[in-house]
């Protein structure tokens, strides 16, 4: 396939941690996959054994990177990041399995509109087919740091089978061109996990470009594999990081009721949850993500940028 405006090179990249079977079955996935111009680079976050051999015998091409350290969700995408030389970047989650169409969808996109930034397809959920989990997602709300994805858990009937733009792109598939994101830089690693593509996308908007929804565009997702459903870390995280964007990306007055509504019912309603579940190991991780941000008040905008 030649590498023209048509059928430019799109560098796939996806982050393994300790998970190679998932990682494997991804890229059987991509090998089936239509679009032929591709360069797939899988990152390794300091996985206990190395699984390259595995991922080449999967994917002869595939280009894997091993870190030296676990750099988390956006330091692992960094560096595929930096290592790509296609005119597209299309990162993906490992426990991701591609449709047909998937990437011409998302590249006739940018050949429509010039403000793309990012754009994400519909997600279905891979162990229930045919039942959504992303059509889109709403804004995160100033008073509450929380929002929600649009369509989750709804039957697709074709609802949401109209697309455009959406407040932020899902951080299991997002493709985005090269120059624009020369432009905007990389992805946020103070998060590590967790709201760090939302952080990105409010980088895009900053900088004048738009995130779209391709429901032309299917991709089925596994969910949560890495870090289980209900797992501490992911406590720990999503309270840590939900204080952190708010701090970085709203105005001074809307942090200031964010902060009154996560202290006078978050902390409450959240500590009695997990002492009445006797849940210890969760109500630590949350405490901690609190005093993180407690801890770290002095971090700008600047100096969180990496």
């Amino acid at each position: 396939m030649p590498n023209n405006i048509h059928t430019p090179l799109v560098s796939i990249i996806t982050v393994n941690y300790n998970n190679s079977a998932v990682t494997v079955a991804l890229l059987e996935s991509i090998a089936s996959n239509d679009y032929k111009n591709l360069e797939v680079i899988v990152v390794d976050n300091a996985s206990v054994e190395d699984p390259t051999t595995l991922f080449t015998d999967a994917y002869p091409a595939a280009k894997v990177i091993r870190s030296a350290a676990n750099r988390g969700f956006a330091g692992g995408n960094n560096i595929g990041i930096q290592a790509a030389k296609g005119d597209f970047l299309f990162l993906v989650n490992n426990d991701t399995a591609f449709t047909q169409g998937l990437i011409p969808g998302l590249l006739a996109i940018f050949e429509q509109h010039t403000d793309v930034g990012i754009v994400s397809p519909k997600f279905h959920y891979f162990f229930h087919p045919g039942i959504i989990e992303y059509a889109g997602y709403r804004q995160v709300d100033v008073f509450t740091g929380r929002n929600s994805m649009i369509g989750c858990k709804e039957e697709d009937k074709g609802q949401y089978n109209t697309g455009g733009t959406t407040a932020y792109a899902h951080g299991g598939a997002m493709m985005m061109k090269r120059s624009v994101l020369e432009e905007v830089g990389l992805m946020p690693e103070i998060y590590f996990l967790y709201y760090e593509e939302f952080d990105w996308c409010e980088m895009f908007r900053r900088k004048g470009y738009r995130i779209y929804y391709e429901p032309a565009s299917l991709i089925y997702h596994k969910e949560s594999m890495t870090t289980g459903k209900n797992s501490v870390l992911k406590t720990y995280y999503l309270t840590r990081n939900r204080i952190l964007f708010m701090r970085r990306n709203v105005r001074w007055y809307q942090l200031s009721l964010f902060l009154l509504f996560f202290a006078f019912v978050t902390i409450p309603k959240n500590t009695l949850r997990y002492l009445l579940k006797r849940e210890k190991d969760h109500l630590r991780a949350f405490w901690k993500g609190v005093i993180w941000n407690i801890k770290n008040l002095n971090l700008n905008k600047e100096s969180c940028a990496v």
